[in-house]
């Protein structure tokens, strides 16, 4: 298996087309059509994680946070980072990021964080915009559910828990071929009308390359007439942050020690205590504050997250309580579960959990 087979498996769980714009996620370091001798997965890329990769026979790191965030000007080793990507590459060691791409994912770091706590009715908490698309194609009666039973395998048609969506017209499309066009119906140089359908789909923004490969495929026309159009829709499946329910209302005091259990934290900076109890729970994985306003809408007795600074504290103003559990601690079973998702997809060699501990802040 070479290293953009195992990326694809990646891309599956979290495709990159949702990462943040700022965000720097994909191979960062290597040659994807490297062949893989084993995969270690990390949350941080650091010169001793690089260690751990050698030691243990891995020449591909798969890192939650992307070692290369903004541009590297030189690589003289003056910096952790360059002295990382450095050790990196004089070992042949391949570096792939998935980051954002895997926050905005359904089942990414804020569902993990959900199913440690033990929520049940969870939701996207903040539905990212603009990544749902609309094809609009005109097909021939006689091929239209040939067309659309294609259309629908490439991944279009899915809302929510329905697949297979679409709308059709009926109507009569009207065309003329030039000296040069070679019609699969009608006779150039001449007026042709046929009997059409108009086939209107939606799908994620994603697949969109695959998706018009397959309408050109499997189109009868010579020309294929279509239109995509973005729609401002929020997208139920893409999105950061996560809101939750815990399946019995808990005393406030009592969640909060149930949260250092669960999440494994030492201590919870939290905002003032304005509710006796806690039943509705939004979680954001790492940096959080801008998840606030949106926590409180939707009604969160408690927001979960990390990196809050003083003055946001204030801005819980008694609606909710705020509770910043550390960044590291907020994503440490990020690398678990990615090593448990490889390991079912790939069987011929080794996907290792690293044993560095990344997190800079410790605690006295």
């Amino acid at each position: 298996m070479i290293i953009k087979e195992v990326i694809s498996y990646l891309e599956d769980l979290a495709p990159l087309a949702y990462a943040e714009d700022f965000d720097n996620v994909g191979l960062l370091v290597g040659d994807k059509n490297t062949e893989v001798s084993g995969v270690l997965v990390t949350l941080d890329t650091l010169e001793t994680v690089v260690d751990e990769a050698i030691e243990k026979g891995c020449n591909l790191i798969v890192s939650f946070h992307p070692i290369i965030f903004k541009g590297l000007k030189s690589l003289t080793g003056k910096n952790y980072v360059e002295r990382t990507v450095l050790k990196a590459i004089k070992n042949n060691i391949a570096i792939y990021a998935i980051h954002t791409a895997l926050d905005n994912a359904l089942r990414g770091v804020n569902d993990i964080i959900c199913n440690t706590l033990g929520l049940v009715n969870k939701s996207i908490l903040i539905p990212q915009k603009g990544t749902i698309k609309k094809l609009t194609t005109y097909v021939p009666v006689k091929n239209a559910n040939a067309l659309r039973t294609e259309l629908f395998k490439a991944g279009a048609g899915n809302i929510g828990n329905y697949d297979h969506c679409s709308f059709n017209t009926e109507g009569t499309g009207t065309y003329r071929g030039n000296d040069d066009s070679n019609p699969t119906i009608g006779t150039k140089g001449q007026l042709h009308e046929e009997p059409e359908i108009q086939i209107s789909v939606t799908f994620n923004k994603h697949i969109e390359t695959k998706l018009l490969q397959t309408l050109v495929a499997h189109h009868p026309y010579e020309e294929v007439a279509f239109e995509v159009t973005s729609l401002d829709n929020y997208n139920q499946n893409i999105g950061i942050g996560m809101l939750g329910e815990l399946k019995k209302e808990q005393e406030t005091y009592t969640f909060l020690k149930f949260i250092k259990e669960k999440m494994k934290v030492s201590c919870i900076r939290h905002s003032e205590i304005s509710k006796s109890t806690i039943k509705k729970v939004a979680v954001l994985g790492g940096s959080g504050s801008f998840a606030i306003a949106a926590a409180k809408r939707a009604g969160a007795d408690v927001l979960i997250t990390a990196d809050l600074k003083y003055h946001d504290f204030f801005s819980a103003e008694n609606d909710i309580i705020l509770a910043d559990i550390g960044h590291y601690e907020s994503e440490q079973f990020t690398k678990n579960f990615l090593v448990d998702y490889l390991s079912k997809k790939i069987t011929n060699f080794a996907v290792v959990l690293s044993t560095t501990n990344t997190n800079p802040v410790k605690y006295l």
